[in-house]
Order: structure tokens, then C-alpha cells, then sequence
């Protein structure tokens, strides 16, 4: 289990619960500004996903970890160096992290033969038997592994959920998105770096 993970899960999981049970309104508004923040295609060119990367030679080098995925297979963030990577903590609680899920499997499925893996790192303090069933319900067709607090320290402790990286083929940050972020720009970052 991660340490400090009940914390933000209680903290979260209250909002979480009152948009998936309580105010129908607000899922409705929370689906809304989603779909907007997805269909934001007329952003000058320069601002949004450029904006984003940070310059090759500021970046830094993506911590290494080891984890195990779903079907038992150990994962080394390492073994992917010469890919673009989008790295991704998130919860099965997470709204914003249920939006998301469907443009990673897009992404993963799209471009997968051309050098770039989406690799998932669930927060979950129940484990495999709460993110098992979900990724396979999901149809997940990207490596999700349960994080340790080990790594969760080594990415800056996590304290918000989603929050994601965009690691390029060095092995490098090139940008870091805490909270929802539209698919589109999503779609920029991982299109510059496969370039």
C-alpha cells in the first residue's frame, strides 16, 4: 500500500463520491468542461502542447523504477528508453483519471508501432483487487502496474490525481501535467516527440 494514500484518497474520494453519486449536475458539468477542454482545437500555434514541452536541454531523466504489471510481469520504466513514454499515476476513484483512460487506450492502440507505450501506475491502496477488475472491465490495453511508495517519492510524492508525464526518448521529462489536461494537447506533446 502507499503511504500517505488514504489521506489524499479521503481527501479526493469525498469529491469523487459526490460527482459519481450525489449531484447528477455536476457530473453533467464535469463530462461538459471535459469534452470542451477535448474539442479546444483553434489554440494559436505555439501556446497549448508547444508551450508544454520543455526544452531538450532542460530536461531531466525520468527516475528508473521496477514494478509488476497486472499479468505478473515485472516493468522497468528503463526497459523503454528509445520510446516516448506517457506516464501515468491515477485511481479507479479518480473522475478526472476516468476521462483520461479512454484517450490513453486511443493513444496506446494509434501509436504503439511508432515508438510510444502509455504505461499506468495506479495509486489505488486496495491493490490488484480493486484495479484488476477495473482495467479489465475498461478493456485497458496498456501495462498498468499498482504504485509503491518507493516510487511514488521518486515522481515527487504524487499528492494530486491525474498526474502524468510525458517522457521522451532519452529518457527524459519533457513535461509534467497534474490534474486533467485535454486530450488534444495530450495528442500535440506525444506527436513532437515521436517526431
Amino acid at each position: 500500500m502507499v503511504a500517505g494514500a488514504s489521506n489524499r484518497r479521503s481527501a479526493l474520494d469525498g469529491r469523487s463520491e459526490s460527482y459519481s453519486m450525489k449531484s447528477p449536475v455536476l457530473i453533467t458539468l464535469t463530462a461538459a468542461l471535459a469534452f470542451a477542454l477535448a474539442g479546444c482545437n483553434n489554440a494559436p500555434a505555439g501556446t497549448a502542447a508547444g508551450a508544454d514541452l520543455k526544452p531538450s536541454a532542460k530536461r531531466n531523466v525520468a527516475p528508473d523504477f521496477e514494478l509488476t504489471d497486472a499479468d505478473g510481469r515485472k516493468v522497468k520504466l528503463s526497459d523503454y528508453k528509445g520510446k516516448v513514454v506517457l506516464l501515468n499515476f491515477w485511481a479507479t476513484w479518480c473522475g478526472p483519471c476516468k476521462l483520461e483512460i479512454p484517450w490513453f487506450v486511443e493513444f496506446e492502440k494509434t501509436y504503439k508501432d511508432k515508438g510510444f507505450a502509455v504505461l499506468g501506475v495506479s495509486m489505488d491502496e486496495e491493490g490488484w483487487q480493486i484495479v484488476k477488475p477495473y482495467i479489465q472491465d475498461k478493456q485497458v490495453n496498456y501495462r498498468v502496474m499498482v504504485a509503491t511508495e518507493e516510487v511514488a517519492q521518486k515522481y515527487g510524492g504524487v499528492e494530486a490525481l491525474p498526474t502524468t508525464f510525458m517522457i521522451d526518448r532519452q529518457g527524459r521529462i519533457a513535461s509534467t501535467h497534474i490534474g486533467l489536461v485535454s486530450k488534444k494537447d495530450y495528442a500535440d506533446e506525444i506527436a513532437q516527440l515521436l517526431r
